[in-house]
């Protein structure tokens, strides 16, 4: 499952745009299968600056521990604390319940997500039809 109305990066993060100008992060549905049972997530923390490309937190699972990118650059303005104590809603929802951050991007909104893959392109990488 790959929602048509994100944007994707080669690090498996999905992007999508918010309605007051931000931009909501989580991993796809491909990585939180590859990552297995998701049992600790650390947030990056709001007021964090981030940069395209910088590690800003972890996600831990059953079967190893993976850095988590920002996959633009800005200020984290929310964190997902639901995923303190309940982690695993990476795995059941990771395109809902399971995002991870939001980010005030530096520049708009549509030029911070230019550079980002679209769906088919986000298919493409992982050889899902």
């Amino acid at each position: 499952m790959i929602p048509e109305d994100l944007k994707y990066t080669d690090a498996h993060e999905w992007v999508g745009a918010t309605a007051d100008g931000t931009v909501r992060v989580g991993i796809t549905d491909y990585a939180q299968n590859q990552l297995g049972d998701v049992v600790f997530v650390q947030l990056p923390d709001v007021g964090q600056r981030t940069t395209a490309g910088a590690a800003v937190g972890e996600i831990e699972s059953t079967k190893s521990v993976s850095d988590l990118f920002a996959p633009v650059s800005g200020e984290v303005v929310a964190a997902n604390e639901a995923l303190v104590d309940q982690p695993e809603l990476v795995n059941s929802e990771p395109y809902g319940a399971g995002w991870i951050f939001e980010v005030r991007t530096e520049e708009p909104v549509e030029d911070s997500l230019r550079s980002l893959l679209d769906a088919s392109a986000y298919r493409s990488l992982t050889d899902q039809s």
